[in-house]
């Protein structure tokens, strides 16, 4: 068996390649994915168990999610990818959970830029300067060819720590103080904060790309109930599961039906009928 630790799980899954075999995997009608389960913890976290199959492997994810780890030094995500033979049923391969969930987010937040970004050459607004904004900055650094970057955090020194890892990696960048009125020059947006309150109230651009990853329950959310209703009527609206029916906290909570949305999936396999005009929200 293999067992790959954070550095090892990261350099198995390079965004380009990753965003592209999760593409063929959404073709791939022998892929079987149930719902996810979520359990609610007693110190106010997560646990959540995520089985998937084909006809070569069976994996699943196990991991915690704890909101306040960080007044701990710990992580927010914790856990493992257990990797089974489908025909043996043998354990073949544990990899690092919390490298998995960033890189995998961020590759699937690629692959519908790719596909759905009305343009796709930045600056990028990335909202929450954590793991999940320093994993969409490299994924749209690597995958779209992105050379600037603007970071809004509350934490200024998270702000500042991704700034300097931008300028590490050769791209123009910049902290911003008000995500608001940064949407107004920034075609592409990623907002991946802890989703404990309303992240950002103005519209974006009418050729914008949002990635909303932050807020996975019914309870969370980074954008504006009005502004998400403003992107169902002036442009298009995509989930990236059907686990988003019940999921996706923004959505939700600005009273729309997110059952009747398109996934990820459906515009991978007919971009004709899911092709729009205007801003696109796709929400992971």
């Amino acid at each position: 068996m293999s067992a790959l630790n954070a550095r090892q799980t990261a350099d198995a899954l390079p965004y380009p390649a990753l965003a592209h075999e999760i593409e063929v995997l959404l073709r791939d009608p022998g892929v079987v994915v149930p719902p996810r389960t979520v359990q609610a913890l007693a110190g106010g976290g997560s646990f959540f168990v995520m089985p998937a199959a084909d006809a070569r492997v069976a994996i699943t994810k196990l991991i915690t999610f704890i909101p306040d780890n960080a007044t701990r030094g710990l992580s927010t995500i914790q856990g493992d990818i257990v990797v089974f033979d489908a025909v043996t049923g043998e354990r073949t391969a544990l990899l690092d959970g919390p490298t998995v969930t960033a890189r995998r987010t961020a590759a699937v937040s690629l692959l519908a830029a790719r596909r759905l970004a009305p343009r796709t050459d930045g600056p990028l607004l990335i909202v929450g300067a954590g793991v999940q904004g320093r994993a969409h900055l490299e994924a749209f650094h690597q995958g779209l060819g992105v050379q600037e970057v603007w970071v809004a955090s509350r934490s200024i020194a998270s702000a500042e720590a991704l700034v300097q890892h931008a300028h590490s990696l050769g791209l123009r960048a910049q902290r911003v103080v008000d995500a608001d009125a940064a949407l107004a020059d920034c075609p592409l947006v990623v907002s991946c904060t802890s989703a404990q309150g309303i992240a950002l109230r103005a519209h974006p651009r009418t050729d914008a790309f949002v990635a909303a990853v932050g807020a996975f329950t019914p309870r969370m959310v980074e954008w504006a109930p009005g502004v998400c209703r403003w992107m169902a009527t002036q442009g298009q609206l995509v989930v990236d599961t059907r686990d988003a029916d019940h999921e996706a906290g923004d959505l939700l909570q600005a009273g729309l039906d997110v059952s009747a949305l398109p996934t990820l999936a459906d515009v991978v396999r007919d971009p004709a009928a899911h092709r729009r005009s205007g801003p696109v929200f796709f929400k992971s």
